[in-house]
């Protein structure tokens, strides 16, 4: 079978092994002679997959006993009124920063809920930068932000000091770079851009933060149910779960967050380093907010755009054509990117301009 390389922006290229072993266990979980699809969500050896998949996010984080993992479905999507509901007082207000459409999104549906500030924004300029915020005060009871912007090649390179819980989407750049998670008070994100298929969404939140949380809501709605609960309120996403679990082993095993985040940034290099190189191609967004996650970038003349186009297939590569908000070109180097797929990807645009 022919090597495709693919740069799709999700869901997300996973590590081959992570593949394999997902499809042993839809055949025969652990040598129960029963798939992983048939299994009860409360027998003890699917148990032990959520247990340890709620520890090892923490081991990964390097966060501790003051914070809680949960599993849920929905999507990302569902935090945007999970954490208003939870969190955003009658009398409060929340502060967010827009930086692209799930950003846009998320301020959205907290409007319906309460009160909301955006206190920076680079909509007019179309998401091509990450407004700075310095500081954000106490006299809001969250502040809210997206760390990667898919669409447009994003990513935060700091966060701001907050006087307030600190809240992030890090749906397409969680496990990716080495940060000071324990800043956050609640980091959300979807499996299905850097840590497993489509299904489940990984919270971790800071216990503290629920002392103030909403308790007039319904019961499915609260986080502390779900914690209380082990995430098993109601039937959890089995499969999604298990392979974003053997995802985190396999980052695990090859030396964590720190290494991923060194050959992240090398991949990133290499292909950064051709589109400034390389007058045919212009890279989106400003040099400084650069994501590690996806690479949007276009062609100077779009007439060129069938020649290319049928270069980069020939190639096996998949995935590439930009979101249809944005056009262009994108090139998402996830966690399992190797670097040779990014090469060729590389020698493509060289051979082109040649």
């Amino acid at each position: 079978m022919k090597k495709i390389h693919n740069f799709s922006a999700g869901p997300c290229i996973l590590p081959q092994e992570v593949f394999e072993k997902s499809a042993e266990a839809i055949l025969n979980f652990n040598g129960m002679g029963l798939s992983l699809l048939e299994i009860s969500h409360r027998s003890k050896e699917f148990i032990a997959v959520m247990d340890e998949a709620r520890a090892i996010a923490k081991r990964l984080l390097r966060l501790g006993d003051d914070y809680e993992v949960i599993y849920m479905g929905g999507g990302a999507s569902f935090q945007f009124v999970m954490i208003p509901y939870n969190l955003l007082s009658p009398n409060g207000k929340a502060a967010y920063t827009d930086t692209g459409v799930w950003a846009s999104k998320a301020i959205k549906e907290a409007k319906i809920i309460g009160n909301v500030d955006v206190l920076g924004s680079s909509k007019e300029d179309n998401y091509s930068y990450i407004p700075k915020i310095e500081e954000v005060g106490s006299e809001y009871d969250y502040f809210h932000c997206t760390s990667n912007n898919t669409i447009y090649g994003t990513e935060m390179k700091s966060f701001p000091k907050t006087h307030c819980p600190l809240i992030c989407d890090m749906s397409s750049d969680i496990f990716s770079r080495d940060l000071d998670f324990s800043q956050f008070d609640l980091i959300y994100a979807g499996a299905q851009k850097n840590m497993g298929p489509a299904g489940v969404t990984m919270i971790v939140i800071k216990k503290e933060i629920l002392e103030k949380a909403n308790a007039t809501i319904p019961n499915f709605m609260k986080y502390k149910v779900h914690i209380d609960k082990e995430s098993m309120y109601n039937t959890p996403p089995v499969f999604p779960i298990y392979a974003s679990l053997l995802t985190m082993q396999h980052l695990e095993k090859n030396g964590g967050i720190a290494e991923a985040e060194k050959r992240n940034i090398a991949k990133a290099k290499l292909i950064y380093d051709e589109i400034d190189r390389n007058d045919l191609f212009q890279g989106y967004s400003k040099t400084e907010d650069r994501s590690l996650m996806n690479v949007s970038f276009y062609l100077k003349d779009e007439k060129l755009s069938p020649a290319f186009d049928a270069a980069w297939k020939e190639a096996n590569i998949s995935g590439l054509k930009g979101h249809r908000d944005l056009g262009g070109y994108r090139a998402s180097i996830y966690n399992a990117m190797p670097v040779e797929s990014v090469q060729v990807l590389v020698d493509v645009m060289k051979n082109f301009k040649a």
